[in-house]
C-alpha cells in the first residue's frame, strides 16, 4: 500500500514541487509551494466547493433536524422514516459534506507528507538524502543528485525549518476567519429541541477558536514549507467560500425555507 501511494499520489506531486523549484527563476521553494498548493486547490475546487455548500445546508436544517429527534425520541424507527423524508424533502444528506473530503484526503495527505519530507536535506552539503532523491524522475534526479536545493523562502525565511511563530501565527488568524464565515446566524429559538441546539451551537462556537489555536501550536512544530502551504490552502478556501456566499445570497433560493415540524410532544401514533 505504502508503494501504491508513493507511485500515484506522492511521487508525482514531489516531482511537481521540485520541477517548479527548478523552472522558476531565482529557485524559492517558497514560491514552488505556494504554486503547487495553489494547483491542487484548483483541481480540487468543484469537490471543494460541493463539500463547502453540503456543510452550509446541513447548519440551516440544524434545528428543523433537532426539532424531529426531540419529537421522535422515543420511536427510533418512526424517528428514522421522519429523517429520511426530511433529507429527501430538503435535499441535504450528513453523508454529502463528507465524500469530497474524503475523495480529497489522499491527495492532501500527500501534500502534507511533501511539505513535511520533501526538504530533507544533506546538513553538510544540501543535497537530498537518498530517500527523497529516490522518489524522483530522470532528469531531476540527474541534476538533484550533485545540486544543492535551498530553502530558503524570499530570501529569509527557511522553508525546511521549524517554530516559525509569525507563520504559525497567520495560519491561526486565516482558521479562525475561515470558521467565523461557516457560523449561520442563530435564529429565534422556537424548536422543541432548542436546549439540543443550544448544546450544538456551543459547540459549534467552541470550535471555532478551539481550532485555530491548534493550528498555531502544529503550525509552530511543524516544518515552515508546511505552514506555509497551510496558510495558502485556508487563504484559497476563505476566497472560495466568499465566492460560494456571494454567489448565493445574490441568487436566493424563493423555496429555501424549510417545512415546520409540529412541536407537540404527543405521541405521533
Amino acid at each position: 500500500m505504502i508503494e501504491l501511494f508513493n507511485t500515484i499520489l506522492y511521487e508525482p506531486l514531489f516531482n511537481g514541487l521540485i520541477y517548479l523549484y527548478h523552472v522558476i527563476p531565482g529557485k524559492d521553494i517558497g514560491i514552488a509551494i505556494i504554486l503547487l498548493t495553489l494547483a491542487i486547490k484548483i483541481i480540487l475546487f468543484f469537490p471543494s466547493l460541493s463539500a463547502i455548500k453540503s456543510q452550509k445546508a446541513l447548519q440551516e436544517t440544524q434545528p428543523k433536524l433537532e426539532a424531529l429527534k426531540k419529537k421522535y425520541k422515543n420511536d427510533k424507527e418512526e424517528l428514522g422514516r421522519q429523517l429520511m423524508k426530511f433529507y429527501k424533502e430538503n435535499k441535504v444528506s450528513p453523508f454529502s459534506s463528507c465524500l469530497p473530503l474524503l475523495i480529497q484526503l489522499p491527495i492532501l495527505l500527500a501534500l502534507y507528507q511533501v511539505f513535511l519530507n520533501g526538504l530533507i536535506t544533506d546538513p553538510t552539503t544540501g543535497l537530498l538524502v537518498p530517500n527523497q532523491l529516490n522518489h524522483l524522475y530522470g532528469y531531476l534526479k540527474d541534476i538533484y543528485s550533485n545540486t544543492p536545493i535551498h530553502s530558503m523562502f524570499l530570501g529569509f525565511v527557511d522553508m525546511a525549518k521549524s517554530k516559525n511563530i509569525i507563520l504559525a501565527v497567520i495560519a491561526g488568524a486565516l482558521q479562525f476567519w475561515q470558521g467565523k464565515m461557516m457560523v449561520t446566524m442563530k435564529p429565534a429559538i422556537k424548536t422543541a429541541g432548542s436546549k439540543d441546539e443550544d448544546r450544538a451551537a456551543s459547540i459549534n462556537r467552541q470550535m471555532i477558536y478551539f481550532m485555530p489555536v491548534i493550528t498555531v501550536i502544529f503550525g509552530y512544530q511543524f516544518p515552515a514549507g508546511l505552514t506555509l502551504y497551510w496558510i495558502v490552502s485556508t487563504l484559497f478556501t476563505i476566497v472560495q467560500q466568499y465566492y460560494f456566499f456571494r454567489k448565493r445570497n445574490s441568487n436566493p433560493n424563493p423555496n429555501s425555507t424549510l417545512p415546520s415540524i409540529p412541536t407537540t410532544n404527543e405521541n405521533p401514533r
